[in-house]
């Protein structure tokens, strides 16, 4: 299995721009299969569209359904979102242990109720686990969209078996010992002119400490020569001054 089989379905969405943002999140994450069951707004919405950015394609393929039985009919496990403990029968997890819930080889929904009551009990039935998110005992109901993401980073991760390392694309090498020395240097005979590296007993002290400042940094070559420039300009300026 893979994220294709995973499907977000939203049950009786009131606003618009949630519908947008949830299309946002599941593309963020490489999920494209999303489902409403009785929208509460019109359909197609033009909100939606418009809050759901690069993500029109994802509401383009998006199924609508009459209940939320028709939502999961094909589905082989299914979770369901839960800002509260409910009097149901059904095993709560926590959002961090979905992981362990998840099966690789079945077809997953992840359902969301509307934004201003959430899912009913009833609704909620025909979920295989209820998952909670932690968070503000006193303030713990979600936007609509914040809680898909976090779903959806979730699962995103587990299916992620890759390492990712992320490299940048500064192209300056790093600066040899040499090169910040010869920069110390400059930095150190200036210093001395300027009669900072007092009283003698100090200099020492001093110096080492701002060796240790600039071997300490990892500089670039260009940040060697950005810097050089800066004091020489800096130099410039306090003698015509």
């Amino acid at each position: 299995m893979s994220l294709k089989n995973i499907h977000f379905i939203l049950v009786r969405p009131q606003i618009g721009e949630n519908i947008g943002s949830v299309a946002r999140a599941i593309k963020n994450f490489s999920i494209k299969n999303l489902r409403i069951v009785n929208p509460r707004c019109n359909w197609p919405n033009q909100r939606a569209i418009a809050t759901s950015v690069g993500a029109k394609d994802i509401l383009k393929s998006t199924k609508i359904y009459n209940t939320i039985e028709e939502s999961i009919g094909d589905l082989d496990l299914v979770f369901a979102s839960t800002s509260r403990i409910r009097k149901v029968n059904k095993k709560i997890i926590p959002i961090l242990d979905l992981k362990k819930k998840i099966k690789k080889q079945k077809k997953i929904g992840i359902i969301f109720g509307p934004e201003a009551s959430g899912l009913s009990n009833d609704e909620v039935n025909c979920a295989d686990y209820l998952v909670k998110i932690p968070s503000n005992e006193k303030f713990s109901s979600l936007n609509l969209s914040h809680s898909a993401i976090i779903f959806c980073f979730q699962i995103f991760n587990f299916f992620n078996q890759k390492k990712v390392i992320y490299r940048s694309n500064y192209k300056s090498s790093i600066a040899t010992k040499s090169e910040v020395n010869k920069f110390l240097n400059f930095i150190i005979k200036n210093l001395d002119k300027k009669g900072f590296l007092q009283p003698k007993h100090k200099r020492k002290s001093m110096l080492r400490n701002i060796n240790n400042i600039f071997h300490r940094m990892n500089l670039s070559e260009q940040e060697i020569r950005i810097l050089l420039g800066i004091f020489a300009t800096l130099n410039d300026f306090n003698k015509k001054t």
